[in-house]
């Protein structure tokens, strides 16, 4: 099954209503090699609905991130989505010079997890996390020029 799928199971388990926007919605997310920002997926949507509105597409990811279906990450100045990962766990890199976006193992959390309980009692909410700073791309551009990345 896969992640597409598994969204349609979700929303049919929390009874929500599939209507013929939020499948096409859902399909293009789950078509995406990467993250969506609202304007990417109102575009790929009205390729196969062309009444499709902005404001269908805002309330259908609000609704779908607040389901837990979504998943929203914050790439420079624009919010970008993407089907949540079943497994529960997605961490991203964004580099804050070009907005680019790189999935982070969750492996490199697992230490920082057991720190913070360890040290503080605190148990932290990682299952979705975005680390921000600049991608190996932009640093060496940065030394090359000698430009601070923004």
């Amino acid at each position: 099954m896969d992640r597409r799928d598994q969204a349609i199971k979700a929303l049919r388990d929390k009874r929500c209503r599939l209507t013929p926007q939020r499948l096409i919605i859902l399909s293009v997310l789950g078509e995406a090699d990467g993250h969506l920002d609202v304007r990417e997926v109102l575009g790929r949507s009205r390729k196969s609905y062309p009444y499709m509105d902005t404001a269908t597409v805002y309330r259908t990811l609000h609704l779908f991130k607040g389901l837990g279906v979504v998943t929203e990450v914050a790439m420079g100045d624009r919010l970008c989505f993407e089907l949540t990962d079943p497994q529960g766990r997605h961490h991203h890199m964004v580099c804050r010079a070009c907005g680019g976006a790189f999935d982070l193992s969750p492996s490199y959390l697992d230490a920082f997890r057991t720190a913070l309980v360890g040290e503080f009692g605190f148990t932290p909410d990682l299952d979705n996390f975005t680390i921000t700073g600049v991608c190996a791309r932009c640093a060496r551009t940065e030394r090359k020029t000698g430009r601070k990345a923004t």
